[in-house]
């Protein structure tokens, strides 16, 4: 609220008590009367009232296909109770990579999504179900701000999210993938599809509602945040407090008095201390923590426990009422709250219904409590959650081996460093071309920029300010056991799918090519992820002239080189020059993709292994790491490698991180 509001509602409460005192005397109330028994006076009579659906935090791996059903038709049905006077929120966390979210990039989904891709089955639910506006959470941002760009922007024939995404808190202009959506803050909501900033304004009924979010500052810590500048840069709540209060007043200075803060804050001790803290803040929606808050009259599932009161009630440092509601992850609830507001735009708390407010399951039992059915649900979020399940039925519970680490296939580690998802699909391609036709070859190379995501689990526990990378999940409706890799999990992290060539290339040629993919460092897809081989570069030393020694090394002992061989070491050649090795690479670099100059060499005698298309196409990449995995790491021995900081990687040495340790 603005000062001027704030003095607005003090002079009603005491123009209030004046008239009640003039009642009294009027009616004869005088020093010999019988002084009035104790009672509560009645409240006042709300002059709006505002609906408020919300959910947060579909990321814990739960039912989303039938959840997001459920959750469908209870946000219609009481859509319908209040059709002028609703509003639809979510305190971030749309999605979370894993097989819900990679199975919308299966070709199946694309006459719904206008383009299949990783994703976007999550958000054109949300967009199907009317979501008006969303935090930005840290599991939004897990696959970088690049793919976050992707999926919210339209392009392609997708029309990306149909709402804004906020955080009060978060300097979106710093990063070079975002700057382009950012747009001013309090805008018009229904105008901002695709967009980011820290407010927008909804206009419901002829009353403008102004929505701020913000985000846990513990973000960088959790997710991949690129250039985006994190505010404040500790945990402090009173410096949090800060950066989120101007953002409210620009509201409240422009007539705003009825304002909801969308916080992912990880913690709901964070939402809760907030609360104390912010003036012209009414209600707080909270996201991250997964606490379950019910009130008396709510059903809770089987195997839930409650956490708390729906809502929690606290008091602004301006004495107004401010409530703080959460729910639970995955669409098992929807948030329901009905705000009866008096005329200064102050929440009357007396009001509030138990009878309609709460955490309203999604399940049948819950769905019939609301007097409502799957009947009701959105025909589109149907078919989308159908298609989806389809897809993880029949991928996710095709496996292919097992992993007992996270496989890193992030694009701010595969293209600037060794990764050990770079280096076990470069050796799944060696091995597959040794099997078919090339037993020669002695190296593998591949760009990082063709890995286009992890193979694991990011797990932040709920109220945890910290993640932990580990295998995949299970998914036990498919029989896929956690670590366990599926058809889904390797279409996702390798989806181009490029076919696999093999050249020849002289120990000159092969240098000339692991410089090109070093000659431009800082987030290129170029840069090489290698088998067969190691390599030193120098990031201080000009372009084409890094690379400061290179040893063929055969990892296994089958190939055509069994122990360590130096090619170039010192600032010149260790073998005989014109020394050729077969290589097998990807048809995409092999063409000429990310520049690396293939065209020059000068005797390749190139074979292209791809035959057909597909995840089974015969010298497909996803193909040959499907083979790899059943061959050398099945459930019972599985790829135990985990990946290494840069400066301890051992294959790729970059010299500014650490000392040389080659041959």
């Amino acid at each position: 609220m603005t000062p001027h509001s704030s003095l607005r509602r003090r002079a009603m409460t005491s123009l209030a008590a004046t008239l009640a005192s003039a009642l009294l005397i009027a009616c004869g109330g005088g020093s010999d009367a019988a002084p009035p028994s104790p009672a509560s006076p009645p409240a006042p009579a709300a002059a709006f009232t505002l609906q408020v659906l919300h959910v947060a935090d579909m990321d814990s791996g739960g039912d989303l296909v039938t959840n997001s059903k459920g959750l469908s038709a209870l946000v219609n049905t009481f859509r319908a109770a209040y059709p002028s006077n609703t509003v639809f929120l979510s305190s971030g966390d749309n999605f979370i990579p894993g097989p819900f979210f990679n199975a919308s990039d299966d070709a199946s989904l694309a006459p719904e999504l206008g383009a299949a891709g990783a994703g976007r089955g999550d958000i054109e639910i949300l967009n199907l179900m009317g979501l008006q506006a969303s935090a930005v959470g840290n599991h939004d941002l897990d696959l970088g701000t690049n793919f976050f760009n992707a999926l919210i922007n339209a392009g392609g024939g997708w029309r990306g999210a149909q709402f804004p995404y906020l955080s009060a808190n978060l300097d979106f202009s710093t990063d070079s993938n975002l700057n382009a959506r950012v747009v001013a803050d309090g805008g018009d909501a229904a105008t901002q599809a695709n967009r980011l900033a820290g407010s927008t304004v909804i206009t419901v009924n002829g009353e403008r509602i102004g929505i701020v979010g913000a985000t846990t500052p513990t973000l960088a810590s959790i997710t991949s945040t690129g250039n985006i500048t994190v505010r404040p840069a500790g945990t402090d709540i009173d410096a949090l407090a800060a950066e989120i209060q101007p953002k409210v007043d620009a509201l409240t200075a422009t007539g705003i008095d009825k304002v909801i803060l969308l916080a992912h804050m990880q913690q709901i001790s964070v939402e809760q201390a907030l609360a104390t803290r912010l003036r012209g803040v009414d209600l707080i929606v909270a996201g991250g923590s997964n606490t379950r808050l019910f009130d008396a009259d709510d059903r809770i599932r089987p195997g839930d426990t409650s956490q708390g009161t729906y809502p929690l009630r606290y008091t602004s440092p301006t004495s107004e009422p401010v409530l703080v509601v959460n729910v639970d992850a995955d669409y098992k609830y929807l948030g329901r709250i009905v705000l009866p507001f008096d005329g200064a735009g102050r929440i009357i708390p007396a009001r509030l219904d138990a009878a309609l407010n709460g955490a309203w399951a999604t399940d049948s039992d819950g769905l019939s409590r609301a007097g409502t059915s799957l009947a009701n649900a959105t025909a589109g979020v149907v078919t989308i959650a159908d298609k989806i399940a389809a897809v993880i039925a029949a991928k996710d519970g095709n496996l292919f081996g097992a992993a007992s680490v996270y496989l890193e296939g992030d694009r701010s580690f595969v293209r600037n460093e060794e990764t050990n998802l770079g280096h076990l699909s470069a050796q799944a391609n060696l091995r597959y071309a040794r099997a078919n036709g090339e037993p020669s070859t002695a190296v593998s190379l591949k760009n990082g920029g063709g890995i286009r995501a992890s193979i694991g689990a990011f797990d932040i526990a709920p109220g945890a300010t910290s993640g932990t990378k580990g295998p995949t999940r299970a998914n036990a409706g498919v029989g896929k056991q956690a670590g366990d890799i599926s058809q889904l999990d390797i279409e996702f992290a390798l989806r181009f799918n490029n076919g696999l060539s093999v050249l020849s290339v002289t120990a000159e040629e092969l240098k000339a090519l692991l410089e090109h993919g070093v000659a431009a460092l800082g987030n290129q897809g170029r840069f090489p992820q290698v088998a067969g081989l190691r390599f030193s570069y120098d990031p201080a030393q000009p372009a084409g002239s890094r690379i400061r020694t290179l040893v063929v090394d055969d990892p296994d002992g089958s190939g055509p080189i069994n122990t360590p061989e130096v090619v170039y070491s010192a600032g010149a050649l260790a073998v005989a020059p014109g020394t050729a090795y077969r290589l097998v690479t990807l048809g995409f670099l092999a063409d000429g993709g990310d520049g690396y100059p293939f065209a020059g060499l000068s005797a390749p005698n190139r074979v292209n292994l791809l035959v057909g298309s597909g995840f089974t196409a015969p010298g497909s990449e996803q193909k040959a790491l499907a083979d790899f995995l059943i061959a050398t790491h099945p459930r019972a021995t599985p790829y135990a490698e985990a990946d290494t900081p840069a400066a301890q990687d051992t294959r790729i040495q970059n010299l500014s991180l650490r000392a040389e340790a080659l041959p």
